[in-house]
C-alpha cells in the first residue's frame, strides 16, 4: 500500500499548488530543449494556421474532407498551446510550480481538446467511407449541415469526457505530497499523490480514457483497412483511386500517431515508467507538429493550394 493511502483523509491541509519536476534538472540540457521545443511550437502555429487559411481562401478546397481538416488544424493549435507555453517558460524557472486551479484547468482542456480530436478523427473516417463507398451520394450525405453537427458532437463528446476526469480529481484529498514528475498536469500524475485509495477513480479514468482510445483505435484501423481493400478492387480507376488511397494512408498515419501514445498513457494502471515523459512530449508537442507536415506532403491539392497562397499573399507573385 502506498504511503499516501495510509494517511487519513481528515484533518489535512489542502494543497494549493503543485511542483513540476520538468524534463531535466541540468541547465545546459534545459537550454537545448528550450531551443528545440520553441522551434517545434513556432512551426506548429503557422503550419496549422496556414492550413486553415488555405482551406478558407482556396475555392477548390470546399469538400467536407477539407472542412474537417481545418477543424483538426484548429484543435492542434489549441492542443499544443495547453502545455507548450508553460513548459517553455519553466525552462528558465528554478522552481516550477502550478496552482491547484491552474492544474485542474490544464487537465480539463487537455482532455477536452484531446478527446474532441479523437472523435473528429472518427468523423473523418466516416467522411472517407461516404466518399469511397457512396461516391454518387457523397455530397448529399456529407452536406455542410451534417458536417457542422458532427464537429459539434465531437466537441460535446470531448467536453463530457473532460468533465468526468475533472470531477473525479477535484473530489480527491491532497494533503502533503505535491510534486508531479512531469512538465504539466495530467490525471496520471495527480492521482498518484492523492491522500486516499484512488483505485475506483483510476478504474473509471482507465475506462473513460484508455478503453475508449483502444476501441476507437481498433475500429478506425478496421474501417481504413476495409476502405483500402475497396479501393484496391477498383485499382483500374486511375488517378482518383490513387488520390483516395493517399488520403487514407495520411489518415491512418495520424490515427496511429494520435492513439498510440494515448493508449500507452491511459490504458494501463497509473504507475510511473521510464518512457512516460518521452511519450508525453510526443503526445503533446510533437504530434501537433506532424499533422500539417503529413497533410501538406501527402495531399496534392493542399500542397498546391498552400503554394499558391504563399506566392499570392507573401511573395506577391500572383494577383
Amino acid at each position: 500500500m502506498k504511503e499516501s493511502e495510509k494517511m487519513e483523509p481528515t484533518n489535512y491541509t489542502r494543497v494549493t499548488e503543485f511542483v513540476l519536476t520538468g524534463l531535466s534538472q541540468t541547465r545546459e540540457v534545459q537550454l537545448v530543449l528550450f531551443v528545440i521545443f520553441l522551434s517545434f511550437y513556432l512551426f506548429i502555429l503557422p503550419g496549422n494556421i496556414l492550413i486553415i487559411c488555405t482551406i478558407r481562401l482556396d475555392p477548390h478546397l470546399t469538400s467536407p474532407m477539407y472542412f474537417l481538416l481545418a477543424n483538426l488544424a484548429f484543435l492542434d493549435i489549441w492542443y499544443s498551446s495547453i502545455t507548450a507555453p508553460k513548459m517553455l517558460v519553466d525552462f528558465f524557472v528554478e522552481r516550477k510550480i502550478i496552482s491547484f486551479g491552474g492544474c485542474i484547468a490544464q487537465v480539463f482542456f487537455l482532455h477536452f481538446v484531446g478527446a474532441s480530436e479523437m472523435f473528429l478523427l472518427t468523423v473523418m473516417a466516416f467522411d472517407r467511407y461516404a466518399a469511397i463507398c457512396r461516391p454518387l451520394h457523397y455530397a448529399t450525405i456529407m452536406n455542410r449541415r451534417l458536417c457542422c453537427i458532427l464537429v459539434a458532437l465531437s466537441w460535446i463528446g470531448g467536453f463530457i469526457h473532460s468533465v468526468i476526469q475533472v470531477a473525479l480529481i477535484v473530489r480527491l484529498p491532497f494533503c502533503g505530497p505535491n510534486k508531479l514528475d512531469s512538465y504539466f498536469c495530467d490525471i496520471t500524475q495527480v492521482v498518484r499523490i492523492a491522500c486516499a485509495n484512488t483505485f475506483p477513480e483510476e478504474l473509471v479514468m482507465i475506462f473513460s480514457s484508455g478503453l475508449i482510445s483502444v476501441v476507437c483505435f481498433i475500429a478506425l484501423l478496421m474501417s481504413y483497412a476495409f476502405l483500402l481493400a475497396m479501393l484496391k478492387k477498383h485499382s483500374g480507376s486511375g488517378e482518383s483511386t490513387s488520390r483516395a488511397m493517399s488520403t487514407c494512408y495520411s489518415h491512418i498515419t495520424i490515427v496511429v500517431l494520435m492513439f498510440g501514445p494515448s493508449i500507452y498513457i491511459y490504458a494501463r494502471p497509473f504507475d510511473a515508467f521510464s518512457l512516460d515523459k518521452v511519450v508525453s512530449v510526443f503526445h503533446t508537442v510533437i504530434f501537433p507538429l506532424l499533422n500539417p507536415i503529413i497533410y501538406t506532403l501527402r495531399n496534392k491539392e493542399v500542397k498546391t493550394a498552400v503554394r499558391k497562397l504563399v506566392n499570392r499573399y507573401i511573395f506577391c507573385k500572383e494577383k
